[in-house]
């Protein structure tokens, strides 16, 4: 009996200790797979992050290289300086006219089969809500509502300061959302799950309403008709994609133009004006400061507070004061040069001469708000005219007193006479100064990181980055609590860093694919204690395993990863001979990695990479060769284009898209051919290329493959590709390729 006992006691303890054994087993098996499997979340982040950061880097260097050409061009005549203004920005004084007609909407006629929303003035609570019902049917606002919706957009916030004040006192809580760019889901959950806004329900939505995403013009409208139905609970801050410049890259100007072909140019010029006017930052209880980006140890609350916001019209081109004196000089010389006795030159369209006459336009157009401004004076006005200017510039500098001091804004009701031909010192003051725009660039570009102090953010091109001394520097300068940011993709959708002072709020769930990352908002109390809501609005992330999640985001980045690598093999086949010196086209697998980062330098952990890119190496050496043929295989397989020409493609589509649409200067979907003449001009100047009128007639024609005297984006990127398979093999010149006509010698430009 007692022997029987004892053997079970052993068999029991044996199994207890197997049971013990296994379960630390599984656990250990369990805590590796969960490692493997974080790992590879990282490194998918990694990618997907580096190509989306070196896509801004391209946005801002073309923007640069553009840039550079017209502020070293000189018009010869109004025309081509009103080619110029189009491409990147509006003059003020002429833009206030095109405002009042692009407001016009009451001439805009709604059919009587239009099935979509109708909205009223002024807006109430049904409106809005009934307006997220028709968006979320995939119905459509019609332009004419749209226009007007912006009109009275523009005429709120013109009201508002540059820094907006909320306090918790008012409503029950604050929700702070971060960037949507243009995930019309997001929203709509947002307002499910947290509630519709209201007096007891407070929003401030943090900047990137647009691009990338499909549904930016109803996000816009949206929001814009909350804030307009509640004015105190409801407030948007501008971010760094809420600008004419970042849109024509990254999608917004071509989802306008698509779904309102004839009166979108109205409002994108509407649009870009309302964008001027976003204030830039929101400040909570006196003591939680929200706004896109971040900061810089430069970063001064008093003279953001107090700068005129809509000078800032883009945040990637600085016009300064003193590049306003050169253009001013060039406009003299242009007025010179196109007087009466001198013909205009045959490219340039005759019909945008400038006005000569007086135009009559309200105060409240010339000068919003009230801002400062010298009121232009010519030689012919009278002394009348001139006593009723100088009047004019004295009333609006009290006016500007009197608001910065707190009181009531007081309007004129007469209209005020100006000259369309501003001076120079007029357009002057319109300009920012170069600190001026520094701080808004900082604001709404920067990115906070670990390590103490400032320093260029050279990742985005854009902004800095700053320490956790700096945010430290700021909020006791300031006696503040903590920064709200948005501005970053976040995993989880949000992010605590230096010390829990600054905090990342992203709501784009699924932003770069589906499974890809979390949404999430921020509700503060009176208490001002941060309340995070996770969240994913693609129900289809539900129903996958975290395994397939990540799989699935994954293949994704590895195929982006693929096509990047692909759109560099020149240059990365030049890199691996270079570790070749015997010629054997063989590379050790350590310099594949280092080849690769220093083609594309993307800063990824290439040799934890290397399994999911490189599976045909033996003996740790790579064939190269083979390795950039089967690279190539997965995209010449859908495309009849010969290696070369397609890699070209591959790597300058996104740029190729946004020159494109900043030569289409009118967003009218076509470049005109006078657009494409006033372009080459422009381009054989800096070049030093004499060139003819007619050549350049030629090659207008030469890419109007349909013969309709303008040239779409089809044409144009079909031209690009042709010219980079006309040229011969290993021509590695940078300058334009010449090529004969029956006419005459036309240059062609360089692939590159």
């Amino acid at each position: 009996m007692g022997s029987g006992t004892s053997n079970q006691h052993h068999f029991a303890f044996q199994n207890a200790e197997r049971a013990l054994k296994a379960a630390a087993l599984i656990q250990r098996w369990y805590r590796r797979y969960v490692a493997r499997l974080e790992m590879r979340r990282r490194c998918t982040w990694s990618i997907f992050q580096s190509i989306e950061y070196a896509g801004q880097q391209d946005q801002v260097k073309l923007h640069d290289f553009f840039s550079y050409l017209v502020d070293h061009f000189t018009p010869s005549s109004h025309n081509e300086r009103d080619f110029l203004n189009r491409m990147f920005t509006e003059e003020r004084f002429p833009k206030d006219l095109e405002m009042e007609k692009c407001s016009n909407y009451n001439s805009i006629e709604v059919p009587d089969n239009y099935t979509g929303p109708h909205l009223s003035f002024p807006l109430l609570p049904d409106h809005a809500t009934a307006l997220v019902e028709a968006f979320r049917l995939k119905q459509q606002l019609h332009a004419r509502y749209v226009l007007n919706l912006l009109h009275e957009t523009r005429k709120h916030l013109i009201q508002l300061p540059n820094i907006n004040r909320l306090s918790t006192c008012y409503s029950e809580e604050i929700t702070v959302c971060g960037d949507l760019h243009g995930q019309l889901d997001d929203l709509i959950f947002i307002f499910y799950k947290n509630g519709l806004p209201s007096p007891e329900r407070a929003y401030v939505f943090n900047g990137d309403f647009v691009d990338r995403g499909k549904d930016s013009v109803e996000i816009l409208m949206i929001l814009f008709a909350f804030m307009l139905v509640y004015p105190k609970e409801f407030h948007l801050n501008r971010g760094n994609h809420e600008d004419h410049m970042v849109n024509l890259r990254y999608g917004f100007t071509k989802e306008v133009m698509y779904k309102y072909k004839i009166h979108g140019k109205k409002i994108l010029k509407t649009l870009q004006d309302v964008f001027c006017w976003l204030p830039l930052a929101t400040l909570v209880d006196e003591k939680v400061l929200i706004l896109h980006g971040g900061v810089s140890d430069m970063t001064d609350l008093e003279l953001l507070a107090k700068l005129d916001r809509h000078k800032i019209v883009s945040t990637l081109r600085c016009k300064t004061r003193k590049q306003s004196e050169k253009l001013a000089e060039g406009k003299r010389k242009a007025s010179q040069m196109s007087s009466p006795g001198r013909p205009t030159p045959w490219f340039l369209p005759m019909s945008r001469s400038l006005p000569s006459s007086p135009l009559h336009v309200g105060s409240h157009k010339a000068h919003k708000t009230g801002r400062s401004s010298s009121i232009p004076c010519s030689a012919s006005l009278d002394r009348k005219e001139l006593s009723q200017q100088v009047r004019r510039s004295v009333d609006l500098e009290l006016e500007r007193c009197r608001q910065q001091a707190g009181f009531p804004v007081i309007r004129e009701k007469e209209p005020v006479l100006f000259m369309a031909e501003v001076d120079s010192d007029a357009e002057q003051l319109l300009q920012p100064t170069q600190e001026e725009w520094k701080q808004v660039v900082d604001i709404l570009w920067s990115d906070p990181m670990a390590q103490e102090g400032c320093k260029a953010n050279t990742v985005r091109g854009g902004g800095c980055y700053f320490g956790p001394n700096v945010t430290e520097q700021l909020l006791q300068k300031y006696n503040l609590q903590f920064l709200i940011r948005s501005h970053e993709c976040k995993p989880e959708g949000y992010e605590f860093c230096h010390n829990r002072k600054v905090l990342t709020i992203f709501s784009a769930s699924n932003y770069y694919e589906v499974g890809s990352n979390r949404g999430a908002y921020v509700k503060l109390g009176p208490a001002l204690t941060p309340h995070i809501v996770q969240y994913q609005a693609n129900k289809a992330t539900h129903m996958l395993t975290t395994r397939q999640r990540i799989s699935r985001v994954e293949e994704s980045a590895l195929r982006a990863l693929r096509e990047k690598l692909f759109a560099h093999s020149s240059d990365l086949l030049g890199e691996f001979k270079k570790h070749d010196a015997d010629k054997t086209g063989l590379i050790t697998l350590s310099d594949w990695a280092t080849a690769v980062e220093s083609v594309l330098h993307l800063g990824l952990p290439w040799r934890m990479l290397r399994p999911q890119l490189v599976s045909s190496s033996t003996e740790n050496v790579l064939e190269y060769t083979s390795w950039l043929e089967d690279l190539a295989k997965e995209q010449l397989s859908h495309e009849n284009i010969q290696s070369s020409v397609l890699e070209t493609l591959y790597r300058n589509r996104s740029n190729l898209e946004t020159v494109f649409r900043i030569l289409d200067s009118d967003h009218s979907g076509f470049i005109s051919l006078d657009e494409f003449r006033q372009t080459w001009k422009l381009f054989s100047s800096h070049m030093n290329i004499d060139i003819t009128d007619d050549c350049i007639c030629d090659l207008a024609r030469s890419i109007d493959f349909n013969k309709d005297g303008r040239i779409d984006i089809n044409e144009f990127l079909e031209a690009f590709r042709l010219v980079e398979q006309s040229c011969p093999e290993g021509n590695t010149s940078d300058g334009p390729q010449t090529t004969n006509t029956d006419d005459s010698s036309c240059s062609r430009p360089g692939a590159h």
